[in-house]
């Protein structure tokens, strides 16, 4: 167990982010990355190679994350700003939540690309293998989702 706690240690954060990305809430974040975990546990001793691993916990993530929105009873609640105290902070902030909030409004699919590809930088096989769709289908939600959000009225003063 203790490569697992420090494969955690070493790889959480980015993990988190990505599910924070997704989510758009950091307890939803949160839940969604424990729910992960718990249900790639099994596959970390078959999986000795970290990054065969993170891979296929990366890939439960998003599948959860589908299958969550589908149910959409965890979304019933919408998560309050955040307001930093920190003055330097605060338009950094402000432009990641209105970039969240532009993510928020793209369809379930070209948000999860737009995560993998552009917040995680993931190339485009990986983003296909992971989601279970071509590379061209990751393309096509890229280029959408790109023009969807250069007209979104939370960017246009980025």
């Amino acid at each position: 167990m203790a490569d697992i706690e420090s494969f955690i240690a070493d790889r959480g954060r980015d993990l988190l982010r990505a599910a924070w990305m997704l989510t758009g809430d950091a307890h939803h974040a949160e839940d969604l990355l424990q729910t992960a975990l718990a249900k790639s546990l099994g596959a970390y001793p078959r999986l000795a190679n970290d990054h065969k691993f993170e891979a296929y916990l990366r890939t439960t993530m998003y599948r959860t994350y589908i299958s969550w929105w589908r149910r959409r009873s965890w979304r019933s609640e919408t998560p309050s700003a955040y307001l930093p105290e920190v003055k330097e902070a605060e338009q950094t902030v402000e432009l990641r939540l209105d970039v969240m909030k532009a993510l928020a409004t793209l369809p379930r699919m070209q948000r999860a690309v737009m995560t993998m590809r552009y917040v995680e930088d993931r190339p485009v096989a990986e983003v296909a293998e992971a989601l279970g769709i071509s590379e061209g289908t990751v393309k096509k939600y890229a280029h959408r989702g790109c023009a969807a959000l250069r007209e979104s009225a939370l960017l246009q003063e980025v």
